[in-house]
């Protein structure tokens, strides 16, 4: 399980340092590809091919699912560290997720978000507002059985 938040900077080659507390857990090679709310996803090989497992049950005769899965599958990109736990982050990934320099790699759970800095403290400020108001939301959703 991911968890925790790491401020980095991207080097003059755009490379990013991946959190040594990551690297174990997300091996040297994994998929960097466009996320939700502005961010990047970041998945291991294993949790990746099962992303891919779970679009192939969905109907390729809805529009939706043939837009999501062609705009998800374009912007993925097979990334590996280097031996100091650098990777170089793809040009149009950069464009789309609005990073320049400074960045904040999050733990998600089974995934890993990089985010440009200034766009995740305004989203972590708006999330903390209402993170009362989420948490109730949930559990209703637990008690009855989403």
């Amino acid at each position: 399980m991911f968890m925790g938040e790491y401020r980095h900077s991207l080097d003059s080659k755009n490379r990013l340092i991946i959190p040594s507390r990551f690297r174990d857990e997300l091996g040297e090679t994994f998929v960097v590809t466009k996320g939700l709310d502005g961010c990047l996803y970041v998945y291991t090989l294993n949790q990746w091919e099962l992303i891919c497992e779970q679009l192939k049950q969905l109907p390729y005769t809805k529009k939706a699912v043939r837009q999501y899965k062609r705009h998800l599958m374009s912007k993925a990109s097979e990334c590996n560290l280097d031996n100091q736990g650098r990777f170089p982050l793809p040009k149009n990934l950069l464009e789309i997720s609005g990073i320049e320099k400074k960045c904040v790699v999050i733990g998600a759970d089974d995934h890993l978000e990089i985010w440009a800095e200034d766009q995740w403290e305004a989203y972590d400020l708006e999330a903390n507002e209402s993170f009362e108001d989420a948490a109730e939301a949930l559990t209703e959703l637990l008690e009855h059985g989403a």
